[in-house]
């Protein structure tokens, strides 16, 4: 168990006439600007370009319910062929996507540090 508080604050600084050795890097300068602005635009690409193709899927899955109605006459162990795409067909996708996606996000981010080495 901790000691009650005894009411007096202690300062805590470090001995008079030292510095703290930072270093510090100097301001950036263009090319350090164009390729972070490079990295970035190459990743907010690859995320719309994810999301994208897996709204398409969902629309596209949404569509074939709509203009094909007879598949929910479909059935596999009493559940509609929809339900098991929904359910079971999708989360795969989502992982593959996801998967997919950090590998090529971490691949443009590996291409940005070979260029821009500090």
């Amino acid at each position: 168990m901790l000691p009650p508080p005894t009411g007096t604050r202690v300062r805590v600084s470090a001995p008079a006439g030292t510095m703290l050795n930072i270093a510090r890097r100097s301001a950036p300068d263009a090319a350090d600007t164009f390729y972070v602005q490079s990295l970035i635009r190459s990743q907010l690409r690859l995320a719309v370009s994810v999301a994208m193709g897996f709204l398409l899927l969902l629309v596209g899955l949404a569509v074939m319910v709509f203009t094909w109605p007879e598949i929910n006459n479909i059935r596999l162990a009493t559940i509609p062929l929809p339900w098991w795409i929904l359910g079971v067909g999708v989360y795969p996708l989502i992982l593959i996507s996801a998967f997919l996606y950090n590998k090529a996000a971490a691949r443009n981010e590996a291409k940005y540090r070979s260029i821009a080495k500090p």
